[in-house]
């Protein structure tokens, strides 16, 4: 799949409103959740302990973090949306998230990115992506957003 260009910011304010692209499908696996969860110390069972999750959990599985969900954002938009002249991009943050359903393991999820808001800064413009992410199967979303963005030219 090929990534949707914006050329300039001029093109990104014409598609205000619009949901301009959708990621590559990217499966979540174990090693993904045991590797975030390492890097951030949230060792809960329900994202680690793979027997225990089979037996306990409503899932029947292991779950990815709300969070690993949430940071992957930036993978699923790269594989989205490309800006061939843009200098940087950096996160602001995001106005709302909501973690609406569990990501089991082995899931595939993609992420939709609508173009909510484009609005000049002293040295930049910032871009607010309404993210929704879906898994494969599911009838609603795992995650809606959000996201700020500022992107330097």
């Amino acid at each position: 799949m090929n990534p949707v260009v914006f050329e300039d910011m001029a093109a990104l304010e014409r598609a205000v409103g619009t949901r301009v692209a959708q990621s590559e499908w990217l499966t979540i696996t174990q090693s993904m959740i045991d590797e975030f969860a390492e890097a951030t110390g949230d060792h809960q069972w329900i994202h680690v302990d793979v027997a225990r999750a089979a037996r306990e959990s409503p899932y029947q599985a292991t779950i990815a973090h709300g969070f690993l969900t949430l940071s992957l954002l930036s993978r699923l938009i790269g594989s989205a949306i490309a800006f061939p002249s843009r200098r940087l991009s950096l996160n602001y943050g995001f106005d709302r998230v909501r973690f609406i359903a569990p990501v089991p393991v082995d899931s595939e999820i993609r992420a939709s990115f609508t173009v909510d808001h484009v609005k000049p800064t002293e040295s930049g413009t910032q871009v607010g992506w309404g993210v929704e992410i879906e898994r494969r199967g599911s009838e609603k979303p795992v995650l809606a957003a959000l996201w700020l963005s500022r992107v330097f030219m």
